[in-house]
């Protein structure tokens, strides 16, 4: 099982949180709220997004990379990570 499927639940729970201040920001923006409030909305989003990103990265590195069934699937996993990374720091 992966474990993007085993944590399912906390994953979902993090990315509702998110969902939720995303909501927050569109309220904020409505209510023509000052521009340091809405900045300080989004910077806790970007923080909850880059705590997700790690928790599942971690997860992937110890699921598909240190515990690979094989040469070739460690590999996979690793170029899979690469490209993600190399797109994530862009």
């Amino acid at each position: 099982m992966s474990h993007t499927v085993r944590d399912k639940a906390k994953l979902l729970a993090r990315v509702r949180r998110m969902k939720g201040q995303m909501e927050a920001v569109e309220r904020s923006l409505e209510a023509e709220a000052a521009c340091g409030d809405v900045l300080q909305l989004l910077a806790s989003i970007r923080g909850a997004l880059a705590g997700l990103t790690g928790e599942v990265i971690e997860g992937h590195l110890h699921e598909h990379v240190v515990h690979a069934e094989g040469d070739a699937e460690r590999e996979k996993a690793a170029a899979e990570l690469a490209d993600v990374l190399r797109t994530y720091i862009r």
